[in-house]
């Protein structure tokens, strides 16, 4: 039922009147935020006040016809609510209410009881800007708006033209109160389910009279000075910007928000609608392309998706350029607005960008890291590969290069050796004294478990761990690492770089389980009980896969991933005789390199694909040749011959082909082509399986028919909310980097999940890439400079052989090969999307952007402001009525 008053009540505030063609209505969000905490008595006393006229109760009890302790006692519930203000003035409660936004429903909202009872207060204040923002389009002249952002004040530090109001220190050196509240735009996104990541706590400062408001009705607690600055810098630390309520008159203000583009509904104009001037500051984001080096950075903290990734080799297509589209001179509707704002960010511009940071599966900035190797700033460039691999010495040995695969400068002589640099600069890690220890962000506390510390596991505990969660790692294994630990030789991957990288685990607070089979020997129900609120299942693929034929379970035959373990845990394992190894892939070539090193006779390989299809990295192909391995292409086993169920040999029949038409896996024999090896050992290499024991029972987990995990692409999250899985558990078996990718992306959705509220998917980058043209770009004038090699060390027999022949590159040789890198990327600017918050500069390494002063709005009073408005609607009137003209011109 309609409460009359309190709708006249939202009139009132609105400046409208019932009935009339443009009144608040009871579906508005006007009353929707009133109507539930407003009684009829309240508002009859708030209707006898005026916006932003100060008075007493005193003063009001008159005009409403109650006593003033019955006007005061009202007018307190309005304050308590979020209505209006209150202030001891002079030893006296005075009262005022100001605009809806920004000024009560932030207010309302603020109130924690209130928005968590009434959830219709959050979704209005959410509603208000949608339903009402489209009106104010084009119609706020730059520095003018409601709200306003202000730069980061460092990012404006050398621009001379500053004035003091577009700096966050002169607001709070002009106060002397000041309080901190929960951002109120988080808050309500909370509140409906739709957070996007960024918590609400502790972030939004008050000054003056709104300090001296939220400390009263207990909607913030009061700090000091210098405990405000210590926000804004947390606030920048962690890639929010500012903004200010912008009605106050120039260079005041009563608070100061610190903001997400994710979750922010001012900005949300911007955004969604795309009226920049609405909120934007005087400045706009400038990138000098000599100087960027596409890290992305700055990209992935911008918060309206203003900056994305771009290239600066190719020569620009012949094209006429398109004219922006704004509405400044345009006229605006929903067709040209984003409503989708907030899931379709994109972080690559059409023409792509560098191909080694888009084919890295985790997207590492490849080409920043060189450059500041480059620059010989080695910490720095650590610290940039862990804000997506936390194991880069790990990589630096056993990646499969995707990066230098695509690199650019490929097609001019020979790519980039990515991997090395990368090794120089993670061999900091493995001394102790240098090793690099970020810095975490946050001190949540809830408790998660990780199930498997393979590189999925680790990589969710590291990225958990800098959000200040408890984690714990359950591995049941003896040994940490997984498969990098047990799966692959110590000549390929020594186990002290392994450790070395784990340490930094530990350091940031990482518990870990050994020996402890979850689903065996503690169940994850039990875990709950413990208080674990989310799992991340990554128990990898490290049970071999038969291939059903005849003598398979002969002795002597073995698989390939049991045999490894063996060797890695310091089992005394010793091949008698001559060894066959089935399969052509990386963990073959392991298998086979291991049998070398613990057998007593030849080793050979045979596998279906041809020499051009195997599976394997050309690398370590060459170093199984070099070993003296015999690979034998396009031969399939047949059966296994034996003799008193003692393997003898293998038959084999000849592989014709091994895909279809369509690429899918479909091997064709001829059947009459076969051959017998003999043998004394049978390694089988042709796959791995997941081992899942009984971790799944009692759970709504699914698997696929491969024995995968089901699980949400995006998000990785199962059939069974609170478990989320990655690695191979989730893709079956694939490379490290890829296994620590999905990692890191396992660790923002549990952060999510953990966190009341908040979105899997709001806010969240896709991780979508794609590469520049290499066709486009002219290759003349550019020097052919031979790639940098790296040396063996040469090994002494059976006391070295399991130990890396592989050196480090000399800082000469990263030196030198840096300068090779041809910068394929750089940051591109959408000028008028840019909002001028600054928070871009912040992230940058190489001083390539900067904050370019290009406006000179300066903020009106609220009393001020309608023929402000007038004016530059009439002149946007005239500015559309030209384009039309010339449009039609053009056309004619």
């Amino acid at each position: 039922m309609v409460n009359q008053k309190v709708l006249e009540l939202a009139n009132h505030i609105s400046r409208k009147k019932i009935g009339a063609k443009d009144a608040i209505l009871p579906q508005d969000p006007e009353y929707k935020i009133l109507e539930p905490v407003v009684s009829t008595e309240m508002a009859e006393v708030a209707l006898c006040m005026e916006i932003r006229k100060k008075a007493t109760a005193k003063d009001l009890a008159p005009l409403c016809n109650k006593s003033v302790e019955e006007t005061t006692q009202l007018l307190l519930k309005l304050a308590d609510a979020g209505v209006c203000f209150v202030n001891n003035i002079d030893g006296t409660d005075t009262f005022w209410f100001d605009t809806w936004v920004p000024g009560i429903m932030e207010m309302m909202v603020n109130h924690k009881e209130n928005v968590f009872k009434y959830p219709q207060i959050a979704e209005a204040f959410e509603a208000y800007g949608r339903v009402r923002g489209p009106k104010t389009t084009g119609a706020f002249p730059v520095g003018v708006g409601l709200m306003r952002v202000i730069p980061i004040e460092m990012a404006i530090d050398g621009e001379t033209r500053k004035a003091s109001y577009e700096e966050v220190s002169k607001y709070l050196n002009d106060n002397t109160i000041f309080s901190v509240s929960d951002c109120s735009c988080r808050t309500a996104r909370k509140v409906m389910g739709e957070g996007c990541g960024h918590l609400a706590e502790d972030m939004c400062i008050q000054m003056g009279h709104a300090a001296e408001y939220y400390i009263r009705t207990g909607r913030g607690r009061e700090v000091t000075r210098e405990e405000a600055f210590e926000i804004i810098r947390r606030a920048e630390e962690n890639g929010l910007m500012h903004q200010i309520p912008n009605l106050d008159g120039s260079g005041k203000t009563h608070a100061i928000c610190n903001c997400c583009g994710c979750s922010c509904l001012s900005l949300r104009t911007a955004e969604m609608f795309k009226n920049v001037d609405m909120v934007r500051s005087n400045y706009v984001s400038h990138v000098d392309k000599d100087k960027c080096v596409a890290c992305g950075e700055c990209v992935e903290t911008c918060p309206v998706n203003a900056l994305q990734l771009g290239q600066k080799l190719c020569a620009p297509k012949e094209e006429k350029k398109k004219r922006v589209e704004t509405p400044r001179d345009m006229e605006w509707g929903p067709e040209r607005w984003n409503p989708d704002y907030r899931i379709n960010r994109q972080d690559v511009a059409q023409d792509g960008t560098s191909p080694c940071k888009t084919e890295c599966p985790a997207h590492i900035a490849i080409q920043g890291y060189i450059k500041l190797a480059a620059q010989g700033r080695y910490k720095e460039a650590l610290e940039l590969i862990k804000h997506e691999n936390p194991f880069p010495a790990v990589c630096g040995r056993i990646c499969p290069r995707k990066c230098e695969s695509a690199c650019t400068r490929g097609d001019l002589d020979s790519p980039i050796a990515i991997d090395e640099i990368k090794k120089f600069i993670a061999d900091q890690d493995l001394n102790a004294q240098n090793r690099y220890i970020p810095k975490k962000r946050h001190e949540y506390g809830n408790k998660i478990a990780i199930v498997g510390a393979g590189p999925a596991g680790l990589s969710c505990a590291f990225f958990l761990a800098l959000d200040g969660y408890q984690v714990t790692v359950f591995e049941k294994q003896k040994a940490l690492g997984g498969m990098l630990t047990l799966g692959i030789p110590a000549f390929r991957l020594e186990k002290n770089v392994v450790n070395a990288e784990i340490e930094v685990l530990k350091e940031l607070g990482v518990n870990f389980k050994t020996g402890i089979e979850v689903g065996k020997d503690i169940t994850l129900d039990e875990l709950r009980k413990d208080g674990y609120e989310a799992f991340y299942l990554a128990v990898g693929a490290q049970g071999g896969r038969g291939i059903g034929i005849e003598g398979e379970d002969a002795k002597g035959v073995l698989a390939g991933v049991d045999f490894v373990r063996r060797i890695n845990l310091g089992e005394d394992v010793t091949l008698e005789g001559d060894t066959i190894v089935i399969g052509g892939g990386n963990v073959a070539i392991d298998v086979a390199r291991n049998a070398v090193r613990t057998g007593t006779g030849s080793v050979s390989m045979y596998c279906l694909e041809s020499r051009n299809e195997m599976p394997a990295l050309e690398e370590e192909i060459e170093e199984a040749l070099e070993e003296k391995i015999q690979i034998n292409n396009s031969w399939g086993p047949k059966r296994i011959v034996t003799e008193n169920g003692k393997v003898t040999g293998v038959e084999f029949k000849k592989c014709v082909s091994v895909f279809d038409e369509n690429k899918r896996f479909k091997p064709v024999y001829d059947e009459n082509d076969t051959i017998i090896v003999k043998a004394d050992n049978v390694i089988l290499s042709v796959g791995q399986t997941i081992e899942w024991g009984s971790l799944l029972e009692g759970s709504n987990c699914q698997l696929n028919p491969n024995g995968t995990l089901k699980a949400d692409s995006l998000t990785y999250q199962t059939d069974q909310k609170d478990v989320f899985t990655g690695g191979d558990s989730f893709t079956g078996p694939r490379f490290a980097i890829d296994a620590i990718a999905a990692g890191k992306q396992g660790a923002i959705s549990i952060h999510r999940f953990v966190q009341p509220g908040q979105s899997l998917i709001i806010g969240r980058s896709r991780r979508e890439y794609h590469a520049l043209d290499k066709e486009q770009i002219d290759f003349e004038g550019y020097d052919r400079v031979a790639r940098q090699s790296v040396k063996h060390v040469e090994q002494d027999g059976n006391k070295d052989k399991f130990k890396d022949p592989r050196l480090t590159f000399t800082e000469e040789q990263v030196q030198k090969e840096t300068q090779r890198c041809l910068s394929c990327g750089a940051t591109v600017v959408n000028e008028y999307m840019c909002v001028g918050c600054g928070s871009c500069t912040t992230k940058c390494k190489f001083d390539a952007i900067s904050l370019v002063r290009v406006y000179d709005g300066q903020g009106v009073a609220y009393e001020d402001l309608k023929p402000v408005v007038v004016k530059q609607v009439l002149k946007r009137k005239g500015r559309i009525a030209v384009r039309k003209a010339k449009d039609l011109f053009v056309k004619g």
